[in-house]
């Protein structure tokens, strides 16, 4: 008899049930119903007792004929079995709603660019627009609608071996190293518990390092003759010299910001969202460092950068501004702002300074993760000494001290 009672109508019947003065309804059995409304509009109700109250209630469906009758009787099947396991189908629909908006607003598309949208003030423009073309390029049109719960290792190695393919190593390398960032973010977040691209790296081939090129200990000299007499803006000036000083990063000597100097320790902390080992790094400024800044103060002294940029002031300049002025001054192929740093290394080694003083003067991580882990000193007091003649040397291989020239 219960049997009977279901499929009542036919999908003829339904398509022409006629429009009466007076909405109507139509019973399929089993709680299924077509309402046929005095304006012309059919629409599909499940009609069932809610399992937590006993009260009778209506449950759109959908419109005719965007649902058809054969698509309506299973989703009224679906519904008839949640009650009977007493499962109210109206708040497991809204539930599976509220899933999917928050699987759609946490998509790897939409994080990306909040993830981005976090670093525009501690990057460079150009560095986000590398990073947005390489996202949209080979990470969105396979990942991107996909929520970052639901993405694993063998899905993004397999988006990214096209990649590979084409023998575009370095940019494999890249875009590994962007989704890591993004799903650190994530699991920042508080949307996912781990990171599970962490080492999708090492899926692929490795692209064959290139040394940047940089200066023998012996053409500082030069470097400094020819940074001094080049013409360019004179917070270049200063920014190439508090670098080489420095021996940082050339975007994070072009993001330094006053708020992070404690002028009276002679202290330089770089917050570690800007630094590559994500960890705070300490910089002992010598005196010519601080001078560096003095001389630079009267330029930017009222603004939140130390090194603004010229076109927008509020902002801190390029990282490339540094090898733009390099290549001006004629070291093309000979060295850039990065080989500074080098330039920094090999001249403290051949000096016989402790290598690991060295390394962490040059935030380097330690090669022996496990030594590293329990090498937790980061030679402060010895870098400050060694940082000291450090800025001796070159100024007694200048020929000007070009922070104050002019």
């Amino acid at each position: 008899m219960a049997q009977r009672s279901i499929n009542k109508l036919s999908a003829r019947s339904v398509q022409t049930a006629e429009v009466k003065d007076k909405d109507y309804k139509l019973s399929d059995g089993g709680g299924l119903y077509l309402f046929v409304r005095k304006t012309g509009s059919k629409s599909w109700v499940f009609r069932y007792v809610r399992p937590i109250n006993g009260k009778v209630t209506n449950l759109g469906i959908g419109p005719y004929p965007t649902y058809s009758l054969a698509e309506s009787r299973e989703i009224a099947t679906r519904y008839r079995k949640q009650v009977g396991e007493g499962i109210d189908p109206q708040i497991q629909r809204e539930t599976e709603r509220a899933v999917l908006s928050e699987e759609q607003n946490s998509s790897l598309e939409r994080v990306a660019e909040m993830w981005l949208d976090t670093k525009k003030d501690t990057v460079s423009e150009k560095t986000i627009a590398g990073h947005t073309q390489k996202l949209r390029k080979y990470v969105y049109p396979a990942l991107g609608k996909l929520p970052v719960n639901q993405i694993t290792a063998p899905q993004a190695i397999a988006a990214l071996r096209g990649i590979e393919k084409q023998g575009l190593l370095e940019t494999v390398k890249r875009v590994c190293a962007i989704l890591n960032s993004v799903m650190v973010y994530s699991v920042n977040s508080g949307l996912i518990h781990h990171n599970p691209l962490s080492g999708i790296a090492a899926a692929f081939r490795k692209p064959k390092s290139k040394n940047l090129p940089a200066l023998k200990p012996e053409e500082l000299p030069e470097l400094m003759q020819k940074m001094s007499t080049s013409n360019m803006y004179f917070a270049t000036r200063c920014l190439f010299e508090f670098q080489l000083h420095t021996m940082v990063r050339p975007v994070e000597a072009a993001g330094a910001s006053w708020n992070e100097i404690d002028f009276n320790e002679k202290v330089w902390t770089i917050p570690a969202e800007r630094m590559k080992m994500d960890r705070d790094h300490r910089v002992p400024l010598t005196d010519e460092v601080m001078s560096i800044l003095e001389a630079v103060k009267p330029i930017s002294g009222h603004r939140e950068f130390i090194f603004p940029s010229v076109r927008a002031p509020s902002k801190h300049t390029d990282s490339e501004t540094l090898n733009r002025a390099l290549r001006r001054a004629g070291f093309v192929n000979r060295t850039c702002a990065h080989g500074l740093r080098s330039l920094a290394s090999t001249t403290l080694n051949e000096a016989e300074f402790n290598k690991d003083v060295v390394e962490a003067a040059l935030a380097h991580g330690d090669d022996d993760r496990i030594r590293g882990a329990y090498n937790r000193s980061d030679w402060f007091e010895l870098r400050r000494k060694m940082m000291g003649w450090w800025s001796k040397h070159i100024v007694e291989n200048s020929a000007v001290r070009v922070s104050l020239a002019g």
